[in-house]
């Protein structure tokens, strides 16, 4: 990335999760936020272990840090962040978004979120200072359903397109030998395929296939 890049600063989207596995859905969100935040890049951050998804046993981070790569090569203005990979514990947003700042405070952040996520932020580690250093962008299509106590903090609506596609129901596709194709991009299934990801449903404990693959 060039220096004048980083002397005047970058309007970046900030779009973490597990991306377990990422999938169309995510590449099509994080398209149009772009287009209609007018951001100059969507920074994607695999999360090292999400504090509200312990209970589930998650594909390596190495992988999940392959598969997003995969997934968003062709699109110059989307790059993969592993800061969170990087550093022990629960990945906390509040965390990550000092660090962006630090990195590159003259970037203008800009935290996208789903409506489920913005519902709960209230509860997040220092949501305050979250929104001190990074603008809240609530990505929907329509009536987005925004309620409770997070609906104090600023926070703007965006219009995306609603994709009905899910990691989890990509995970349990899988796992019943259901194909997947179209759901995550070529380079993503081939990841799955190779490294036999998600044999068994979430819970349970895998059971060998031989060399049939997984998809």
């Amino acid at each position: 990335m060039g220096p004048d890049r980083v002397e005047h600063g970058v309007r970046t989207g900030v779009f973490g999760g597990s991306f377990d596995p990422p999938h169309v859905g995510h590449a099509i969100v994080a398209q149009y936020a772009l287009e209609r935040l007018e951001l100059e890049r969507v920074l994607f951050v695999p999360a090292a272990r999400p504090p509200h998804k312990r209970d589930r046993a998650q594909a390596p981070a190495a992988l999940r840090l392959e598969m997003t790569r995969a997934a968003i090569a062709d699109t110059t203005e989307f790059e993969v962040d592993s800061l969170e990979l990087d550093r022990d514990g629960p990945s906390f947003t509040v965390d990550t978004i000092e660090a962006l700042t630090a990195r590159r405070p003259a970037d203008e952040l800009v935290l996208l979120l789903g409506a489920d996520q913005f519902n709960e932020f209230h509860t997040w580690r220092r949501p305050g200072d979250i929104v001190r250093n990074a603008r809240v962008a609530v990505l929907g299509r329509g009536e987005v359903d925004v309620d409770g106590p997070a609906v104090a903090l600023p926070h703007e609506v965006v219009d995306v397109p609603r994709i009905d596609v899910s990691s989890t129901e990509i995970r349990e596709r899988v796992a019943d030998g259901k194909p997947i194709r179209y759901l995550v991009a070529d380079s993503v299934r081939a990841i799955i395929e190779r490294e036999h990801l998600y044999l068994a449903r979430d819970g349970e404990v895998p059971v060998a296939r031989g060399d049939e693959g997984s998809c």
